[in-house]
């Protein structure tokens, strides 16, 4: 019944562990030492790109013949299992805008969240599952699930996470879905 929400929910969750996204929460929490307006802005630029992700998902799922579909969500899941293996790393010279700590986020989490392995997930889930509510819930409670505690417990919380086992636990995550993906119209 709730399928959408907590597959969304449990692979974008240990996606972003690690992940680029992951460290700026991290950068902005260490800059404007107020977590809220920052958990705020992550809640609002998640909801927009991944309901606009979402929505390029559910889509493709009807452009695409079940075939199509069946064999391009399987494999760029794979695909992203071996993205998930390598490390993000964020450029803590670039420049964050100077206002607000909620304007700050809402900005540079929408745009770092472009083209990301989070956002191409959410695509890929929108188009497997229905509806894509839940779709989009899941994946922002995922993001918020590995990034809230990033910013209220700051660079120590992020100095213990296991993240090369994070890593590969997404990974195998990922696989798992590719492998169900393609396995589950075969026959």
């Amino acid at each position: 019944m709730f399928d959408a929400l907590w597959v969304s929910t449990g692979a974008v969750a240990l996606a972003e562990i690690g992940d680029k996204t992951q460290l700026l929460a991290l950068l902005l929490a260490a800059r404007f030492r107020r977590p809220w307006p920052i958990i705020a802005g992550i809640l609002l630029a998640t909801l927009l790109n991944h309901a606009l992700a979402g929505w390029l998902g559910a889509l493709a799922a009807h452009w695409l013949t079940p075939q199509v579909l069946r064999w391009s969500v399987a494999a760029s899941f794979i695909a992203i299992a071996l993205w998930t293996l390598r490390p993000d790393r964020l450029d803590t010279d670039a420049p964050l805008p100077a206002r607000g700590a909620f304007v700050a986020t809402v900005l540079a989490f929408f745009l770092a969240e472009i083209g990301d392995k989070t956002q191409v997930a959410t695509v890929l889930l929108a188009a497997k599952y229905h509806p894509l509510w839940q779709v989009v819930a899941g994946t922002t409670a995922g993001m918020l699930l590995a990034n809230v505690p990033v910013v209220l417990l700051g660079s120590r919380f992020a100095a213990r996470l296991p993240l090369k086992a994070a890593r590969i636990a997404a990974a195998l995550v990922f696989l798992a879905l590719g492998l169900w993906a393609a396995l589950a119209g075969a026959g």
